[in-house]
């Protein structure tokens, strides 16, 4: 086994180009924090990009960034925070989930796995943010896409393309980022004691509203003491976020808690412990360093909920909802629940379900990733043999197909 650890971009196309003329497929990785995710790489070759690091650009005025693939978010957003900015997805750190220690995400991973946080209800994705890359094809190719500035793409936005795509298409070594200011401050109101049902409804009609809610999930008694260091502990919690300036704040608050004051008992959590709490809520802090395979869940808001009670009579389930209810995390075996679950999904209206931690057997028997449908298989086997005709990037991470 060669681990490969290249320094510049020039070396990533040289490390590429060498695995293709000796077709020897290579296991894309950063710092490995996602390395869990996915089926096992069927290569036996690894590209290790932490070595090409540091960010390259930074203009805080064009709320503009350039990184290389291999920069620790951490380190991104530490910069950001001290020129009062933010990566406004909110990218989740998969480390603790694992494990492992925090911080250890890099930049390029967050493109290649689309990542957001709970701010995705209102600022979108990874995908939604990406300006421009330089990356390097499975056809030992060196390309560019977009650029510094938002209208700026024509054609086909290959930089979109590669969010979502696991490193399978193309090795990314370089990334330009839209960044925005930073809130001055946040708060955010908890209400008490809901079932699952009333919380969809209160999430939604707070949604509704003009508040501006910036974060809206609800964490069941089970798993409401595992957050903000147990603050909500021995009772579920609805939990609204909102954020920006404060007397701007202080009224959305007010407004929102007459709006839902039939709902019952609530209270504010002020900026400090409100950045704590959507940290927990964010990296999945319920279910970290556990055992137990953990799913993530998009659906519908209005039928999560439904779906999981349904489940909960044919699985033993532990649940949380972001989102507005629409992303659920779930922890749950990875055997005959796994059917269940994809099938209560298609019941209650469909959506998707991704296995994001479990052992490596099931990692490697279950579709860990939701299947497609045909036209959409075959659109990405076609954008698959278009990037990487000879399938040398990250083999059998998204699928079942064979390494070369």
């Amino acid at each position: 086994m060669t681990i490969f650890t290249p320094s510049s971009s020039e070396e990533v196309l040289s490390a590429v180009q060498w695995a293709l003329s000796a077709e020897e497929p290579l296991e894309i990785l950063g710092h490995g924090s996602k390395r869990g995710i996915g089926r096992p790489v069927q290569a036996a070759h690894t590209l290790d990009l932490s070595g090409v690091s540091g960010v390259t650009l930074y203009e805080p005025e064009e709320l503009v960034l350039s990184a290389k693939a291999g920069t620790p978010v951490a380190e991104i957003e530490k910069l950001l925070d001290d020129n009062r900015q933010q990566l406004a997805f909110e990218p989740m750190d998969h480390g603790p989930l694992f494990g492992k220690e925090p911080g250890r995400g890099t930049i390029g991973g967050v493109l290649a796995a689309n990542i957001s946080g709970p701010r995705r209800i209102k600022a979108g994705a990874a995908r939604d943010h990406i300006l421009g890359i330089h990356a390097v094809s499975g056809r030992g190719e060196a390309f560019k896409s977009g650029g510094r500035v938002v209208k700026n793409v024509t054609g086909y936005d290959l930089s979109k393309t590669m969010a979502g795509s696991w490193g399978t298409l193309a090795v990314v070594t370089d990334l330009t980022f839209k960044v925005l200011p930073a809130a001055e401050t946040e708060t955010t109101l908890v209400l008490h004691n809901l079932t699952d049902d009333q919380a969809a409804n209160v999430m939604a009609h707070a949604m509704g509203s003009s508040a501006e809610v910036s974060g809206a999930a609800h964490l069941p008694v089970l798993v409401s003491g595992k957050v903000a260091g147990g603050t909500l502990s021995g009772q579920a919690a609805t939990v609204l976020r909102m954020e920006g300036v404060a007397p701007s704040v202080a009224w959305r608050i007010a407004h929102l808690k007459d709006l839902l004051k039939a709902a019952g008992e609530m209270q504010e959590i002020g900026a400090e412990g409100s950045r704590a709490l959507w940290r927990d809520i964010r990296d999945c802090a319920p279910f970290a360093g556990g055992k137990k395979p953990v799913w993530r869940v998009s659906m519908a808001p209005s039928q999560g909920h439904r779906m999981i009670d349904a489940l909960r009579r044919e699985a033993g389930v532990n649940a949380f909802y972001d989102w507005q209810g629409g992303l659920i995390w779930l922890e749950m075996a990875a055997g005959p629940e796994a059917v269940a679950l994809r099938a209560m999904i298609r019941r209650f209206g469909g959506g998707h379900a991704t296995l994001i931690r479990a052992g490596e057997p099931e990692r490697a028997s279950l579709d860990v990733f939701e299947p497609q449908p045909p036209a959409l298989a075959a659109l990405s086997a076609r954008l698959k043999a278009e990037f990487d005709p000879k399938g040398i990037l990250n083999p059998g991470r998204m699928s079942s197909v064979p390494a070369i």
